[in-house]
């Protein structure tokens, strides 16, 4: 299909020739107004994402609570003598974090080690940072003292620190420490010395550099990926880590807020998914919960939109659902979660958001209810929720979903139904073959101007598979989506958000692709897909723009796509526009309703050698936007469209 798709384009060009493309820009004629939100993103813990990625804990199984209790962990002893550990289960004192391990040593330094081998190794940056910090109890005298040596795959180390003065009931024992040289795949090493019994708990290592400096806080380099996308919202926790395998797995916020030392540790269900990526050592700890989300939105200036389960477990795994007499806990966590956002700080709620350090509300607007939900299972228990949300705070926007697939039975079920109701935003979810979003690049052309506005809440365009794993955030991937946005940003008056799926991805460390966003244990990068996001959250502009061929909206006509927006706060015509052709295509746009634009055009483009071209750590700018410009003729201004290319045309109006 994809070929017979490209040839019929080179068979059109043949024919056109070397003609220009005319193209009309009705620069006087503003239409819908661009939302804040259009351009978002989508965070779900998957590939790593949250422990092991934007969550900067370097300690994996820091608190013993995995299932394995020792899992990441590794005992080095010169004999039994030396020492050893058992794992305490005290369940009646903390339910939340219900282990700790109890250390006996009788040791010279060296010859009793417990080693952490972080997420998939741990990334040390040369003379960087780094802060160490642990939970200690003993209740006998003694004179242990505990080297931390953080060392480089071939066990060097490059970097050491000690806590001796060990003594009574549980506290904080802290240490920073500065690294001589840099590791890919590090870890750390605790090293006994000394004779007695230590309790230990909370085993934790972070870099100095967080994003704002916070302690135990988000990796910079991966905030600040997102921070360059100025997201207009984000969505978080998922996806279908908001409904579990199992109701019992489900993502339940209440348990992710508060002290971090309290926060319940479950499996993420990404551990068991994928029979062909099975990933046991793959947990949730929760360090990154809603309080961190929302401060994130707040720090972004990007509104926060959590989705939260409506009491339905994945249907794809076990079609669990709780009975409709069962419901209100779940409602009463939507309605508590609220009040956790926007409560004064005299709430219950409020007030625990207050003793986290946060008085201020944190304004939400938007609520999301199930994920991807479908059938009468999921409309009857909506209309519950909505009924609640809506009497209690009748200005919050409710987003529901349309199910797992973007057309079929579920889908026109969900959309019948939700007519009849009062959801602000239907989310609509798309993972499809690039020729599906060229075809669809209208597919909103046409919707009800009367009923609810549309969330593209997960999109990726998935194309040919490779051995490589970034290998599917080709380029062809890219100039898809891109085309299907012009479309987007064209029914802006309907579609008020967007945002590609998923976010990130560890590269050795991942179970779903394409991503937006890959990363290691030191660097990050951005796919084609990125830039092409992007390009237009970074010219988003204020009112949509008429940007006509023969009367006609631009959207695959002449294997162009397009679309226009005025940024009346620069006062600049800002196009959008794919060339999907195998050659090269002038095209000339004529500006109307102006009396003259500046001479100087300024043009930002994504190209590739070829199609199926990527991104790599290694080779992370092989598509990157490039920068020129052209010269304005009056009101006309004439580009030579590279192949397969996609244009951002900023022209200051006069």
């Amino acid at each position: 299909m994809r070929k017979f798709f490209f040839s019929a384009l080179i068979i059109l060009l043949a024919i056109s020739g070397e003609a220009q493309t005319k193209i009309n820009v009705l620069a006087n004629k503003p239409g819908a107004a661009i939302p804040s939100t259009m351009w978002g993103v989508f965070f779900e813990d998957i590939n790593f994402a949250a422990d092991g990625g934007l969550y900067a804990e370097m300690v994996k199984n820091r608190s013993f609570e995995f299932p394995t209790p020792m899992m990441g962990w590794r005992e080095t002893r010169t004999s039994k003598e030396k020492g050893k550990y058992l794992i305490i289960n005290q369940a009646a004192v903390n339910a939340s974090n219900t282990r700790f391990a109890r250390i006996t040593v009788n040791a010279a330094k060296g010859e009793y080690i417990l080693s952490n081998e972080g997420f998939r190794g741990m990334g040390f940056q040369k003379e960087k940072q780094y802060n160490f910090s642990v939970l200690l109890k003993t209740s006998s005298a003694n004179n242990i003292k505990i080297y931390i040596n953080l060392v480089n795959a071939s066990g060097k180390v490059i970097s050491s620190a000690a806590i001796n003065n060990i003594a009574g009931d549980w506290k904080r024992y802290t240490s920073s420490i500065v690294t001589t040289d840099t590791a890919q795949r590090g870890k750390i090493q605790l090293v006994f010395e000394g004779q007695g019994e230590v309790d230990m708990d909370m085993v934790s290592l972070f870099p100095e550099d967080t994003w704002k400096k916070r302690p135990y806080g988000l990796r910079n380099d991966l905030v600040q990926m997102i921070a360059d996308l100025k997201p207009g919202f984000i969505r978080f926790p998922g996806g279908c880590i908001v409904e579990g395998r199992e109701l019992s797995n489900r993502y339940q916020w209440k348990t992710t807020v508060g002290d971090i030392n309290d926060r319940k540790l479950i499996m993420n269900r990404w551990n068991v998914e994928f029979r062909n990526k099975l990933t046991p050592d793959y947990f949730q700890t929760f360090g990154l919960g809603f309080f961190e989300y929302f401060q994130l939105s707040e720090d972004l200036n990007a509104e926060p939109l959590p989705i939260l389960s409506c009491g339905m477990a994945c249907q794809y795994n076990s079609a669990e659902v709780a009975a409709m007499d069962e419901l209100q806990p779940y409602i009463d966590d939507a309605l508590d979660l609220i009040e956790f956002a926007n409560g004064d700080i005299t709430t219950h709620w409020g007030k625990i958001r207050n003793q986290m350090g946060h008085p201020q509300p944190f304004n939400l607007k938007y609520i999301g209810v199930g994920n991807e939900q479908w059938e009468a299972q999921y409309i009857e228990r909506y209309k519950v929720f909505e009924k609640a949300i809506l009497d209690k705070y009748p200005n919050i926007k409710i987003v529901a979903g349309s199910g797992p697939s973007a057309e079929g039975e579920y889908f026109n079920y969900a959309w019948k139904e939700f007519k009849q109701l009062k959801p602000a935003l239907i989310d609509e979810h798309y993972y499809k073959p690039p020729e599906w979003f060229f075809k669809n690049a209208n597919r909103y052309d046409n919707y009800d101007r009367k009923g609810p506005k549309i969330f593209a809440g997960e999109y990726a365009a998935h194309s040919k598979d490779t051995a490589i794993s970034e290998g599917r955030n080709n380029w062809e991937s890219a100039l898809a989506e891109a085309s299907f946005m012009t479309g987007l940003e064209r029914n802006a008056d309907i579609v008020e958000m967007a945002s590609y799926a998923p976010l990130f991805a560890h590269v050795d460390a991942w179970q779903w692709r394409p991503d937006l966003i890959w990363f290691d244990n030191l660097q990050s990068f951005g796919t084609p897909n990125y830039y092409v996001q992007k390009l237009f959250s970074a010219n988003k502009g204020t009112a949509v723009i008429p940007v006509l061929k023969d009367g006609i909206a631009i959207s695959g006509k002449d294997s162009l796509y397009a679309s226009a927006v005025v940024d009346k706060q620069t006062n600049e015509l800002i196009i959008k526009i794919t060339n999907i052709a195998p050659v090269a295509n002038a095209v000339e746009f004529t500006i109307d309703g102006v009396k003259a634009v500046n001479k100087e055009v300024a043009v930002q483009e994504l190209s590739a050698p070829d199609l199926y071209s990527f991104n790599t750590m290694a080779e992370p700018k092989v598509i990157y936007p490039a920068e020129r410009t052209i010269t304005a003729k009056g009101k006309k201004v004439l580009i030579e469209m590279k192949p397969r290319s996609f244009s951002v045309i900023r022209i200051k109006l006069l």
